[in-house]
């Protein structure tokens, strides 16, 4: 088992064939009350988890939005687009199994952000990434990862698969940062520079 937090190396992943990252919020009222805080908690908030698989220097596909098998072999999976944050449990995961992605790409980086117009961090409420090991089928919890509430960014670097030599190690980053809404390679800068 690997146990991680921000403050750790990179985690050997040995052993790790299956690794998936997830992120969960809650709708919320805000400041709103009455009839605004009912309907804004309805809507909630749309969020997105985005993993993007970079050659080097250069992001060359992305997982999320509206991509959901990028390397067109089923080893970077995203579980399509949840808009609200309502329900319980994960509300968009990606999967990456390690073995099958090709080896030009020498890192993954997972990014949650409120990319679409309108969507924002404050309009949502517990914001927690979870990282599983899911070797074998099952899905161990291996970290918990909540961004801090202290921010007016609309980014969060989450965490990042690096391929060292046959292997592959995770460091979390947990690092909040400002993204262009609506631009694809506003989020791609922000990935490749963690």
């Amino acid at each position: 088992m690997i146990t991680l937090s921000k403050e750790d190396e990179p985690a050997d992943l040995d052993g790790v064939s299956h690794l998936s990252i997830g992120v969960s919020w809650d709708p919320t009222a805000g400041s709103s009350g009455g009839v605004m805080g009912k309907l804004r908690r309805k809507v909630g908030t749309d969020l997105d988890l985005i993993a993007i698989a970079m050659a080097g220097a250069d992001p060359v596909r992305l997982a999320g939005l509206d991509s959901l098998d990028p390397l067109g072999n089923g080893s970077m999976l995203h579980s399509g687009d949840n808009q609200t944050g309502q329900g319980d449990g994960d509300d968009e995961t990606v999967t990456v199994e390690f073995s099958r992605v090709p080896s030009n790409i020498t890192a993954i980086v997972f990014v949650a952000a409120a990319y679409k117009k309108g969507s924002a961090f404050s309009k949502a409420r517990n914001i927690s990434f979870k990282v599983y090991d899911k070797t074998g089928g099952g899905a161990e919890q291996v970290a918990d990862i909540w961004p801090s509430l202290l921010t007016s960014d609309n980014g969060c670097a989450v965490a990042k698969a690096m391929r060292d030599g046959a292997r592959w190690k995770l460091q979390v980053i947990n690092e909040t940062g400002k993204i262009k809404q609506g631009d694809e390679q506003s989020l791609m800068r922000f990935a490749a520079n963690k």
